[in-house]
C-alpha cells in the first residue's frame, strides 16, 4: 500500500500543469454537483476541454472523443438544470431531482450490459485492450450514466459508486496509481452525493422509487 501511494505522489510531481488543472476542475464539478450547484456544467465543460486536447496529444483518440461528448453533456446539463423543468403554466423552470422508476433502472442496466458485451467481444478480438470488458463497462456506463446526471436523477450517484469503484483496479492494475487515487476519492463524494440529493428529495415530500 505505501508502495502504491508512493507511486501516485511521483505520479502528481509529474503531472503538468494543463493535467493538474483539469483535476481541480474535475473534482470542482463533482463538488458542485453534490451542492446542486449549475456552475457545476462550467468546470465539467472546462475539464473535459482540456482533457481532449491531453488525450489526443498522447494518441488516445478514443478517449479525445468521449471527452467530446462529455463537453456536450455538459451544455445539455446546464441547459436542463436551469430550464428543463416541467411547470403547469407552460414556462422554463429550474429541474429538481427526480428519481428512476424499477422500469428506467432495467433499461439502463440492460442499455449498459448489451453496449458491454458488443464492444468488449470486439475489443477482445481486434485489439490489445488487455480488460477489454471492464473497458466497456466503464466507458458505456459513463456515457449513459453522464445523461442521468443531467436529468438530475437521484440514482446517478448509485452508478457513478460502481462504475468508480470498478475503474480503480483497472487503473492500478495499467499503473495509472495516482487516477486510482483520484477515483477513490470519486467513490467517497458519490457516497455523499445520494445521501445529500436523497434528503432534499425527501425534503420536498417526494418517496424515493428505486
Amino acid at each position: 500500500m505505501n508502495s502504491w501511494l508512493q507511486q501516485a505522489l511521483e505520479a502528481a510531481q509529474a503531472m503538468s500543469l494543463l493535467e493538474v488543472t483539469a483535476v481541480v476542475f474535475a473534482l470542482a464539478y463533482l463538488l458542485l454537483a453534490v451542492r446542486e450547484n449549475v456552475l457545476c456544467w462550467l468546470f465539467a465543460f472546462l475539464s473535459t476541454g482540456i482533457y481532449t486536447v491531453l488525450f489526443w496529444d498522447v494518441s488516445l483518440l478514443m478517449e479525445s472523443a468521449l471527452n467530446v461528448y462529455y463537453m456536450a453533456m455538459a451544455v445539455y446539463g446546464w441547459q436542463q438544470w436551469t430550464r428543463g423543468g416541467a411547470s403547469g403554466d407552460g414556462q422554463a423552470h429550474t429541474l429538481s431531482v427526480q428519481s428512476m422508476s424499477t422500469r428506467q433502472h432495467l433499461l439502463v442496466i440492460a442499455t449498459i450490459a448489451i453496449l458491454t458485451a458488443a464492444s468488449g467481444y470486439l475489443l477482445g478480438e481486434h485489439s490489445s485492450a488487455v480488460w477489454p470488458y471492464v473497458d466497456s463497462f466503464t466507458t458505456w456506463a459513463s456515457v449513459i450514466t453522464t445523461y442521468l446526471v443531467a436529468r438530475k436523477y437521484l440514482q446517478n450517484w448509485l452508478y457513478w459508486i460502481v462504475i468508480d469503484t470498478v475503474s480503480i483496479p483497472l487503473y492500478i492494475d495499467r499503473g495509472l496509481n495516482l487516477t486510482a487515487l483520484l477515483f477513490v476519492a470519486y467513490v467517497v463524494i458519490a457516497v455523499i452525493g445520494y445521501f445529500k440529493w436523497r434528503d432534499h428529495f425527501r425534503a420536498n415530500g417526494q418517496v424515493v422509487a428505486a
